[in-house]
């Protein structure tokens, strides 16, 4: 009998020639890089603490701690600021699924509030319905890189004596109100992931104006290592959250750049705006916000609302068969199949559902050119 040739995952598919993301990885940064692998020291050593604190400077935080990943910082963050098991914490649902994944680690209980229909970041009268007895935190996400609305948030968090936690994974260089992002909270967290502002490949930082928050950040990333430096005690179980000098020396290099970076990711955002204002198919993210500064991570349309998400799909599916890259920018948490059977807690997440469907994310990175984003827009308004 013939066998039969197994069909490939990937068979036929078009390639991509326009990618979702891309890192810019300079001769500079790969220099830096290589100087580090002729040291002896490629853990805990001067990049660490250089690293460290040009992120603290640049986002004006009297501490950083940095880590492996956001979520890891994430992790960290609530951690140190005290959240215990069946403790309610209020987070978007629209958003990425490690802001609520944290929160279980802890064995604590993600309590889901609805989105702002403009910014998509958390709305103040549905994070404040959704305050109980047993809330002890918030986390407040910079969704897309777009500041959420931190006054508000701080004002509802001090009434009710929370502890708040920005999650700024995707906006580092934002502002609200002429601060960075990051630093307004009780602790921040930055990823840099390859598809970030900038990225160390992998790793994620937590800053804080709180030494104490700091120092137990520091403590429980290299496992409930204390400050005496003996490598076989640990004041308490910790984790393996460290990051190394190699990564460390990326950021370093790539931070000196950052506002070079930011200006390239405006102007890219600027440009997707000025070809796709005019149809009357799509919403388009607001180019600014009288509260702050937009640090743009990634530029996600949504459908008018005579669509769906098979609309949504089908579009996304003729981008691809142009070789376009595209990403559902977010699938809600709370739709989530790990998320059925945990006991969470929903406020009425109406705009969450029905922005959800119709989101997608346009290709987006720092060295996307002019003819990219115009034979992406023609594509997305022929598809359409």
């Amino acid at each position: 009998m013939r066998a039969v040739k197994p069909k490939l995952i990937h068979e036929k598919s078009t390639p991509i020639r326009i990618p979702l993301s891309a890192p810019d990885i300079t001769e500079a940064e790969i220099a830096a890089v290589t100087a580090v692998l002729r040291t002896p020291r490629l853990s805990l050593s001067d990049k660490l603490i250089e690293f460290e604190n040009a992120l603290a400077q640049f986002v004006a935080a009297g501490h950083c701690a940095a880590c492996s990943s956001g979520t890891a910082a994430l992790h960290l963050a609530l951690l140190a600021t005290g959240i215990q098991p069946g403790d309610e914490v209020i987070v978007p649902s629209f958003t990425f699924v490690a802001v609520a994944n944290a929160v279980r680690y802890l064995g604590a209980i993600p309590v889901f509030a609805d989105i702002d229909p403009l910014t998509l970041n958390l709305a103040p009268a549905s994070l404040e319905a959704a305050i109980t007895s047993r809330t002890r935190a918030l986390i407040a996400v910079h969704t897309f890189g777009i500041p959420a609305p931190m006054s508000d948030l701080l004002e509802i968090a001090r009434r009710h004596n929370l502890k708040l936690i920005e999650d700024a994974c995707e906006s580092l260089g934002g502002e609200h109100h002429g601060q960075k992002l990051g630093a307004l909270g009780h602790a921040g967290v930055f990823g840099f992931y390859p598809n970030k502002q900038i990225t160390t490949g992998e790793g994620g930082a937590l800053v804080t104006s709180d030494p104490q928050i700091a120092s137990r950040a520091r403590m429980l990333r290299n496992q409930g290592r204390g400050t005496a430096n003996e490598w076989f005690e640990h004041e308490e179980i910790g984790y393996n959250y460290r990051i190394s000098e190699i990564n460390c020396a990326l950021g370093i290099a790539q931070l000196k750049r950052i506002d070079e970076i930011l200006a390239k990711r405006a102007n890219a955002a600027q440009k997707y705006f000025a070809n796709l204002q005019n149809n009357s198919n799509l919403h388009l993210p607001p180019m600014q916000i009288a509260h702050g500064k937009i640090s743009w991570f990634v530029y996600v349309v949504r459908l008018a609302e005579q669509f769906g998400a098979e609309d949504r799909d089908r579009v996304a599916a003729e981008l691809q068969s142009r070789g376009i890259a595209c990403g559902r920018y977010f699938a809600p948490i709370h739709r989530q199949r790990a998320y059925r059977d945990v006991p969470d807690r929903c406020m009425d997440l109406s705009v969450t559902d029905a922005v959800a469907p119709r989101t997608l994310a346009l290709p987006f990175f720092n060295q996307i050119t002019s003819e990219q984003i115009d034979e992406v827009c023609r594509a997305l308004c022929e598809a359409l």
